[in-house]
């Protein structure tokens, strides 16, 4: 395999990361555009620990995640008790908090960024893509992820079940916080070079955009878009300057053919029909 296909294989790895840290609150209803933040937290923080406190690799990412959930806990609490754009809205100005740190924080380089960090591989990458993807698929199949489906679908209902919704809702929101970080510690290492624009409301957009893509009410779906998102464009590369107005123009006309997404749940199910015996 050529060093083009593994790059572009990690980072179609790094996105399906980043798109289902944007997948875990949609999953519960809740559409959060702050997900470039918690990635910059998780970018910064374990640059800073492989570069300066010379950390491997490995323990820095889990740190790095840890502290972006812990974050989304913090942030989580507050931000949730408002819905739809005004979750949003809040998120959203939540991501441009963090970014602004960052661009002002000259120990970490401030615009002219940051450096030295290395690392990441495909077999890193595709083990957390793994690991976390098995974790999902647990999660699918078990009560909690029941309970997602009942708080997005009704929060009343789900309530008056006996669910804990708004816990539901943080646990997810900062699970979602700990995958972004995870992803920006993974990218941060490949790339070699990070600075605060990168962080911006449109990386946050671009997570979500992998979800609805590929389809909103099951991770596959977020996989699939991720990997779309990541890889049609190299496969347009041909069409040079018009690549871009393309993609856009494709996007557009799948969100308007297929608005629940690529790979709907129901696509997954199997129909099991019991034939009963005829007395």
């Amino acid at each position: 395999m050529s060093d083009y296909q593994q790059t572009l294989l990690l980072l179609t790895g790094i996105n399906v990361l980043l798109g289902w840290s944007a997948w875990l609150p949609l999953a519960t209803g809740q559409l959060s555009l702050g997900n470039a933040g918690f990635m910059a937290v998780g970018a910064y923080l374990a640059s800073a620990l492989t570069v300066w406190a010379r950390w491997p690799l490995v323990p820095s990412l889990l740190v790095a995640a840890a502290v972006a959930g812990v974050l989304g806990l913090v942030v989580g609490f507050p931000a949730l008790r408002l819905h739809g754009i005004y979750l949003a809205l809040a998120t959203l100005g939540f991501g441009e908090i963090v970014r602004t740190f960052f661009l002002n924080f000259e120990r970490t380089g401030g615009p002219m960024g940051m450096r030295g960090m290395s690392g990441t591989t495909l077999a890193l990458v595709t083990a957390c893509v793994a690991v976390i993807g098995l974790c999902l698929w647990g999660l699918a199949h078990s009560r909690l992820g029941l309970s997602l489906d009942a708080v997005h679908d009704d929060e009343i209902a789900a309530e008056l079940i006996g669910l804990d919704v708004t816990h539901i809702k943080v646990g997810a929101f900062a699970a979602g916080a700990a995958l972004a970080g995870l992803g920006g510690g993974l990218y941060a290492h490949h790339i070699l070079f990070i600075e605060p624009g990168t962080f911006n409301f449109l990386a946050s957009i671009t997570m979500v955009l992998f979800v609805l893509l590929g389809g909103m009410r099951t991770f596959w779906g977020t996989l699939l878009g991720a990997a779309l998102f990541t890889l049609l464009p190299e496969v347009l590369r041909g069409l040079a300057h018009w690549r871009g107005a393309f993609f856009g123009g494709l996007l557009v006309v799948l969100l308007i053919l297929r608005p629940w997404g690529l790979l709907p749940r129901e696509t997954l199910r199997v129909p099991l029909r019991l034939r009963l015996p005829v007395s």
